[in-house]
């Protein structure tokens, strides 16, 4: 692809997706996060040859919200393999709320029904294994630094301590997984963790290039290093189409095509296959959690690139 015109694209696109940032509004249930300036996207794309081509406001750091949710999720799976995960965590969409504990309550077993939703990242955070919450969060911020190439990826306190004093309802389906055996380990514990891996801070550069790795099914296309197995990164991915956007996650599908996962901060990550990784900012939020701009944009891109893997 032609350096230049790519970034002629990027550019347009972003420049049409800007006329949406007015239509969400920021997140305002973790204040912390209600201070972002609602004006701000950017976009980054991190190709398979290593070439990393950006706009917009790709500097600005912001935290990984739910994205993290797909390393949390890697860990687990390295660590405890698929049996024991999935039986603790289901594998299907929910199509309510990424909040919600409706399902949780009324479906027996009492397991959540996939790991994209609080409920479901709260069970897999429990079966990161570690000594102390420092060593069961540094699992996850070390693949990161190294996937990312940047050392200094590390939790916003600010949004992390924010997170921790208003996750009343995260709480709640925390002590009910408890209730219900899915949790075996201590609750405040796990919610901290969750709470720290939510607030691990990161830039729509360092976003492309973790979806580089899953697009390479775990691998760092420029070294050989293998930083998780392809099987891990299969899961991941599927996982990214049936449910990383939400509850929106079906439109998205057939609107863009190509596997993504978005956080309350603003953040997508979006992966295609073999090809590339994209990291996009914009944190004025529809009503079901999702970037209105970074959506949008994604969906330009898709047509304009031909990206959708359907």
């Amino acid at each position: 692809m032609d350096r230049a015109l790519a970034t002629k694209q990027l550019e347009d696109v972003l420049n049409q997706a800007s006329a949406y940032t007015h239509k969400g509004s920021v997140a305002t249930y973790i204040p912390e996060l209600a201070k972002e300036d609602p004006k701000q996207l950017g976009i980054s794309v991190c190709f398979s040859d290593g070439t990393l081509l950006s706009v917009g406001d790709v500097d600005v750091r912001f935290t990984l919200q739910s994205i993290s949710k797909i390393f949390s999720l890697i860990i687990a799976l390295c660590q405890n393999g698929q049996k024991h995960v999935f039986e603790r965590v289901g594998k299907e969409p929910t199509g309510d709320p990424f909040n919600s504990i409706i399902k949780l309550e009324t479906i027996k077993p009492h397991k959540p029904l996939n790991p994209m939703i609080n409920a479901g990242a709260i069970a897999v955070a429990g079966m990161i294994k570690g000594k102390n919450i420092d060593e069961r969060l540094n699992s996850v911020l070390d693949m990161l630094r190294k996937m990312t190439g940047n050392p200094s990826i590390c939790v916003n306190e600010a949004v992390y301590c924010s997170e921790k004093r208003t996750a009343d309802r995260n709480r709640a389906l925390a002590w009910f997984l408890k209730d219900s055996g899915i949790l075996t380990t201590d609750v405040e514990e796990t919610l901290d963790l969750y709470f720290r891996h939510c607030a691990i801070e990161v830039t729509a550069k360092d976003v492309a290039r973790l979806g580089m790795v899953l697009a390479a099914d775990g691998m760092d296309m420029q070294t050989g290093e293998r930083y998780f197995p392809e099987e891990v990164a299969r899961i991941c991915k599927t996982f990214m189409v049936t449910c990383g956007m939400y509850n929106a996650s079906g439109e998205f599908a057939i609107d863009v095509g190509i596997p993504a996962k978005s956080g309350v901060a603003g953040g997508i990550m979006a992966t295609v296959p073999q090809k590339m990784g994209i990291g996009v900012f914009g944190p004025t939020l529809d009503e079901k959690g999702n970037s209105v701009a970074g959506v949008e944009l994604l969906r330009l891109l898709s047509k304009e690139w031909k990206l959708g893997i359907f």
